[in-house]
């Protein structure tokens, strides 16, 4: 797993720095004027999310490992390319950037705290006596919150060229995302294949019914539509280069990523599902 544990925490930082890029101020104040769907979004990733992996990985009798897998990509907020995806299926782009913006940086303490209370409720022992909350919290600093405010920085001072490449700097992200499973899928194929059967199903069932109860629940309290799609997304597309950079930094074994690389597989497949079935809802 070491190629694995030096590309994530570099792949992560440049992934962030892209988001960076892509905020302005208004991405953050925007919530305060249109608070309604934005705390609806919160509520579906940083409470519902986790509640209902917990809840399926005990009804599907998860091995602890791979539970506590689970529970780390559950963890972690949505990523750039749910608002790529947003856009694609005509959603509400800017509420998919604002939901990721600030859950990203709430993430700092959100991840660490889901993943060590899981970890309690698992009764699993982390790897080392000196990993910790405060610890996690301060390398994900390192790696998420400090690259999105220099990549909100430079967008400041550079505005008009950041805008022209925004579209590369979509696609770098998208492609430093696909390196880090690669890395993963190539470097540990073996061991990936003999858990992969387990980690699929609990897997799959998660990502769909998230942006099944995503959508439903912004059915009933969102805005409207666009506001459904972006939401549903939200729920559905994780930041699996954070799930994985914080399960290297708390693990030595490889069976804690599994669920974050057969996640990042299924959701692309059914994200691409859910658009062709929404994009022209109206």
């Amino acid at each position: 797993m070491e190629v694995v544990t030096k590309i994530a925490p570099i792949a992560l930082a440049l992934i962030m720095l892209s988001l960076g890029l892509g905020l302005t101020l208004r991405d953050f104040t925007r919530v305060l004027t249109q608070p309604k769907d934005f705390i609806i979004g919160l509520i579906c990733q940083l409470i519902i999310l986790p509640i209902i992996a917990f809840i399926l990985i005990k009804i599907l009798n998860t091995p602890v490992e791979l539970a506590l897998g689970v529970m780390i990509i559950a963890a972690a907020p949505g990523g750039v390319t749910s608002n790529v995806l947003t856009k694609f299926a005509n959603g509400d782009v800017a509420l998919s950037v604002s939901l990721t913006a600030i859950i990203s940086l709430i993430s700092i303490i959100s991840v660490p705290f889901i993943v060590f209370k899981s970890a309690d409720l698992l009764q699993i022992s982390h790897a080392g006596s000196d990993i910790s909350m405060i610890g996690i919290s301060l390398k994900m600093f390192f790696v998420v919150t400090l690259p999105v405010v220099i990549g909100m920085t430079i967008r400041k001072f550079a505005t008009n060229i950041v805008t022209r490449n925004d579209l590369s700097i979509q696609r770098i992200s998208i492609i430093l995302f696909i390196i880090v499973f690669a890395a993963i899928w190539i470097e540990e194929w073996e061991n990936i294949m003999s858990y992969l059967n387990q980690a699929g199903l609990v897997t799959l069932i998660l990502n769909v019914v998230m942006m099944i109860v995503g959508f439903y629940v912004a059915k009933m309290f969102a805005s409207g539509i666009a506001q459904r799609k972006c939401i549903s997304l939200e729920c559905g597309l994780q930041n699996g280069t954070l799930a994985v950079f914080v399960a290297t930094q708390i693990f030595s074994d490889i069976i804690y990523i599994i669920p974050t690389a057969a996640y990042a597989l299924i959701m692309f497949a059914t994200s691409i599902i859910f658009i062709f079935i929404v994009r022209n809802l109206n």
